[in-house]
């Protein structure tokens, strides 16, 4: 595998992909997952869009942390990235506190935003790190007992039910883990201050300052982090948000999901007015 490309930028070299031709899509992931998860996406709108993706200050590649890590740092890294490549503007895809990123951009810097595609996440950080009980044992068993247990508590997190019960448990781990750039049963060390400044973040005020940006929400039936009653409150912040629920799916639906994923984030895409 080849070394990515790096941009330096406020002390941490960021570590990022480019690929494909045409109008630029921005992808920003979530608490302890590399930018290459967002590789099945990529795969397919890169035969359409310029797609340009990270690991996020801290994740993997992009070390070291550089500077305190907050959703508007992140936003900013974003920019960079986003400058160094020349776009001037980009659809922006977020998931989880990603999306969170993502709406911090288009609030701070709405000309640079042609869309928004929020996926399993939601407005208001808190929401996610003083959980519901049943993701709050979760968590908890992520960090306790053998190895073997605690993969299989995190693919509770991302998958639902169904491919748990009928799947090879451990294969899927292992694929997974290639995603998401270490062994599930390891968070990595930033995961801690990514869901601190996940805690402290809160656009829910903010939200009707979106209207006009067109938005794509979707939320999975059984994510245990970011329930569809958040994404709903999400969709129903932003004035003409398209809300989407995908009832078979967890809280790793652009991995489990990707073709429906993709055809979602095509068509929303391609409902944007060409850029002047």
């Amino acid at each position: 595998m080849t070394d990515p490309p790096f941009l330096a930028h406020r002390g941490c070299k960021l570590a990022y992909g480019i690929r494909g031709e045409g109008p630029p899509v921005l992808l920003i992931q979530g608490v302890a997952v590399r930018g290459d998860a967002w590789l099945p996406q990529v795969d397919a709108l890169a035969e359409r869009h310029r797609c340009l993706w990270f690991d996020n200050r801290g994740m993997a590649r992009s070390q070291p942390l550089g500077a305190q890590l907050t959703v508007a740092q992140m936003a900013e890294d974003a920019l960079a990235l986003m400058d160094a490549q020349g776009f001037r503007a980009a659809h922006v895809v977020g998931h989880s506190l990603g999306g969170l990123v993502a709406q911090h951009l288009a609030l701070t810097a709405r000309e640079r935003v042609r869309s928004l595609s929020l996926l399993c996440t939601f407005a208001r950080g808190r929401d996610v790190t003083l959980p519901a009980p049943r993701a709050m044992w979760l968590g908890l068993r992520t960090r306790l007992g053998s190895r073997r247990m605690r993969r299989r508590a995190f693919l509770e997190i991302v998958m639902p039910p169904d491919v748990l019960a009928t799947g090879d448990v451990d294969a899927l781990a292992e694929r997974l883990a290639a995603r998401f750039g270490h062994d599930l049963a390891d968070p990595p060390p930033v995961a801690t201050k990514q869901m601190a400044a996940m805690h402290r973040y809160d656009a829910t005020p903010r939200l009707g300052e979106l209207a006009g940006v067109p938005t794509l929400v979707v939320s999975a039936l059984h994510d245990p982090i970011a329930p569809p009653r958040l994404g709903r409150a999400l969709a129903a912040g932003i004035p003409g948000a398209r809300y989407v629920q995908i009832d078979d799916a967890s809280h790793g639906v652009p991995l489990q999901c990707a073709d429906r994923i993709n055809a979602l984030l095509l068509d929303h895409f391609a409902e944007v007015p060409p850029a002047p």
